[in-house]
């Protein structure tokens, strides 16, 4: 296995970054499709959510993978590499296998312990399924992330202790108050109709606003989810559908604005919340935050690596600290939620008077301090206990192939030997050649019986990758042989489906 991931995320770079190296379905496409065109990698993945873009591959050579991943990150992502290397991260495998997991049980999630994220792990690996873009190593490694991540929400408390974006989001514009007894009879506008923004409107419908407006670029989508809150039992909530067009009279008579769309640009802009609030704007002009410079050449990437990207933290804090405006202070009239990446509403509207504004940032600093040291431990020991067993079955998995080679190799022996039989006692009746034949393939499966099963269970230790070579070694088998069991494994059709 030489599974390599380069990526960065909300911990390694600032939000001004990952807006621009945002990475739609398109781009993702292209971006598997030239991952596999180059030198070193036979199978990609990529993960890209709004606060995090990863790219997996399996590679064969580790300074020319991360080199070459981390070019295509750039140029797909339309961020200079010069200035995107200091806030990638790179994981080389048990230590990637080991992130994935991770992210997958929500621990590296803004929000931790949010869910949302298995359904995105899901479909990045099908992405990869309909472009045969991942191949066995990356279906097993997707199939097992989403088991981990099941079982860490169904075996521990973590689904407590962190909650999905829109929840959280919910609660901090409620400023402590029960969000429930905060949103009663508010009319809220859900801008988009896409998966977050329909977890955004079911969530209001169940929190108890009186009204959600629902505008998509696609009227359609729009129709549809209203159509899912009208239907669903029990909420008292009244849906209807608008055009885009529509936004800025919607503005004037909403209390909340749930935002998450698919734009590249601002969808509301700090002049049109003003505008629907009758404010005068102004615009504000933050200072500029020298960046440094990125490492010179591979090596030094690699040092700063193992350092940890404690740099880049750094300089998105920086970031936050002055490019963030500060709240405006008196009664809300219009309270902001913005789950988009690249961020959908202008972040100076949060300097205007009776306006409240969360987005992506802001949910995370505000979810640093929760208390849920308790679950992340144990979350922490399936992961590692998931990441020793997943290693311990590729490995397995590495020899199974020679061991299979060996068997059939054996089975051409014993028909063999049967032929020739057959030739030198021509009068044997048919009992006494099956008795024959059975007798010596039985004398021949427990030869190889030991030694294959104890084979296997050392090459699923750390360091026994060598064991295939010596099998292959002392039996003499056909490298051929051993690439075709290969060749059909990976080419099973039902294999790692989603």
């Amino acid at each position: 296995m030489s599974l390599l991931v380069v990526g960065l995320s909300h911990r390694s770079a600032p939000v001004s970054v990952l807006e621009r190296a945002s990475l739609p379905a398109g781009a993702q496409a292209e971006l598997l499709r030239d991952t596999l065109a180059a030198e070193p990698a036979v199978e990609a993945a990529v993960l890209a959510t709004c606060n995090r873009i990863e790219l997996y591959a399996d590679v064969d050579k580790f300074h020319a993978g991360v080199a070459e991943l981390s070019t295509l990150l750039a140029r797909h992502s339309g961020v200079g590499l010069d200035e995107l290397t200091p806030y990638l991260y790179v994981h080389y495998e048990d230590r990637a296998v080991h992130h994935l997991f991770s992210v997958a049980c929500g621990l590296d999630s803004m929000v931790v312990g949010e869910g949302q994220i298995l359904g995105q792990i899901k479909d990045a690996l099908a992405l990869g399924q309909e472009l045969h873009t991942a191949g066995r190593l990356l279906n097993d490694l997707f199939q097992q992330a989403l088991r981990v991540g099941k079982r860490a929400h169904s075996e521990t408390g973590i689904d407590r202790a962190g909650q999905s974006l829109v929840t959280f989001g919910l609660e901090q514009l409620a400023e402590g108050r029960d969000p429930g007894v905060w949103a009663k009879g508010k009319r809220a506008l859900v801008i988009g109709a896409g998966s977050m923004s329909s977890l955004a409107a079911a969530t209001l419908a169940r929190t108890g606003v009186a009204e959600i407006v629902v505008a998509n670029r696609t009227r359609a989508r729009a129709d549809r989810l209203v159509e899912i809150l009208n239907q669903a039992g029990g909420t008292g909530v009244s849906a209807h559908a608008v055009e885009m067009a529509a936004v800025s009279d919607e503005l004037t008579r909403a209390d909340v604005v749930v935002s998450c769309t698919g734009a590249t640009g601002l969808v509301l802009s700090a002049e049109a919340v003003a505008g629907a609030l009758g404010l005068d704007f102004a615009p504000h002009e933050a200072p500029a935050v020298p960046v440094a410079a990125p490492p010179a050449d591979l090596d030094q990437h690699a040092a700063w690596v193992e350092n940890g990207s404690a740099t880049a933290t750094a300089q998105a804090q920086a970031v936050r600290r002055v490019t963030v405006p500060a709240q405006s202070t008196g009664p809300v009239r219009l309270a902001l939620l913005d789950l988009a990446m690249p961020r959908d509403i202008d972040g100076d509207a949060a300097r205007l008077d009776g306006v409240c504004l969360v987005d992506i940032e802001s949910l995370a600093e505000a979810s640093a301090d929760a208390p849920m040291a308790a679950d992340v431990d144990q979350v922490r020991t399936i992961v590692a206990d998931e990441v020793a067993a997943f290693g311990a079955a590729q490995r397995a998995a590495h020899i199974t192939p020679t061991v299979v080679a060996l068997r059939t190799m054996a089975a051409g022996v014993v028909a063999g030997e049967i032929a020739r039989l057959d030739g030198r006692l021509p009068d044997l009746d048919e009992k006494q050649r099956a008795e024959i034949s059975q007798t010596v393939r039985r004398v021949v499966d427990k030869l190889l019986h030991a030694p294959t099963v104890r084979v296997k269970q050392l090459a699923s230790e750390p360091g026994g990758a060598g064991y295939a070579d010596a099998l292959r070694e002392l039996f003499d088998l056909d490298p051929q042989t051993v690439a075709a069991v290969s060749r059909a494994d990976l080419n099973d059709p039902n294999r790692g489906r989603s």
